[in-house]
């Protein structure tokens, strides 16, 4: 049975850090693109694409909003995925989603969240004004 475990969430002031992982098993996932989305507690709550990465890491691809702020990367011995989050300002305010799509090129990205076939619980994210 495949399953995406997020961890790192939590509480921190605005300009802060934090690490979110993705812990994976069932299966290995290094040919996989994978992926953060994210739902923030607004009105409407649509799921927004974040970040991903191509399955031999190589090709990563981010939202206007986080680029420069937050990176992501995986450990494929590790079948982990991580977001490293710098300079978090309120508006990041939302539970983060690891998601994984299905076995593909080692170098493709999705943004889309219809591309992805398996997703974790999430793990809250709260940024402080």
């Amino acid at each position: 049975q495949v399953q995406l475990v997020e961890s790192g969430g939590g509480l921190v002031q605005a300009g802060g850090s934090l690490r979110l992982s993705c812990a994976a098993s069932g299966r290995t996932f290094s040919r996989n693109p994978m992926g953060w989305f994210r739902v923030r507690q607004t009105p409407g709550k649509e799921r927004e694409f974040v970040a991903c990465i191509s399955g031999n890491g190589i090709n990563t691809s981010y939202t206007r909003s986080v680029e420069g702020r937050f990176t992501i990367s995986r450990d494929n011995a590790k079948n982990t995925v991580y977001l490293q989050m710098n300079i978090l300002k309120p508006e990041d305010t939302a539970v983060y989603y690891c998601a994984a799509a299905r076995e593909t090129n080692s170098y493709y990205v999705y943004l889309r969240d219809s591309d992805y076939v398996y997703w974790g619980q999430g793990t809250q994210v709260t940024v402080s004004s």
